[in-house]
């Protein structure tokens, strides 16, 4: 595909692996095989919601404006930091951007964060591809994984109603 035709959030190899531990509390209740089997009819919202390590995240979303588009048709892939890559930012950040004052420069964040499209692991391969919010990240497929600009893809395909997420170790930042 061309790199401006892939509009996902999608900067996962197909070599890594979906744990079911993934998402918490209805696929721990209903023993899903896979997370993406227990998230299939969730939107996005619903399943980062879900999941134990999105909380920060979520918070974002939600001061951000955000929910109602993350819940929306889509289709969307996002690359969905984790608890652990929100606490990787200077301290103190985190709180800043969820003061209202602040609420635009935290949607852009988050907006860099999602490809307009569904993109699965398998269709991953070293490109650039626009962002929400406008500019373009940079996809690495190597050996070792993938990465999405500097960030680290750890987990895959996990699947929603409306799109897919790709778990990320760092919160990744649109240029100035």
């Amino acid at each position: 595909m061309k790199k401006n035709r892939i509009p996902t959030l999608a900067a996962v190899a197909a070599a890594l692996t979906l744990t079911s531990h993934l998402i918490a509390g209805d696929c721990a209740a209903s023993k899903c095989a896979t997370a993406s089997s227990c998230s299939a009819g969730k939107d996005i919202v619903a399943v980062a919601s879900g999941a134990e390590n999105f909380k920060t995240l979520v918070a974002a979303v939600k001061a951000a404006g955000l929910v109602e588009t993350l819940q929306g048709k889509g289709p969307f892939t996002v690359f969905a930091p984790t608890d652990a890559a929100f606490a990787k930012l200077p301290a103190g950040t985190v709180e800043e951007l969820l003061k209202p004052e602040n609420k635009e420069k935290l949607a852009a964040i988050l907006k860099y964060h999602v490809v307009p499209g569904k993109v699965l692991a398998q269709d991953v391969k070293t490109m650039e591809a626009k962002t929400a919010q406008g500019q373009s990240v940079k996809l690495k497929v190597s050996d070792t994984g993938v990465t999405i600009d500097n960030a680290r893809v750890v987990k895959t395909d996990l699947l929603a109603a409306n799109g897919v997420i790709h778990v990320i170790d760092s919160v990744i930042l649109p240029r100035s």
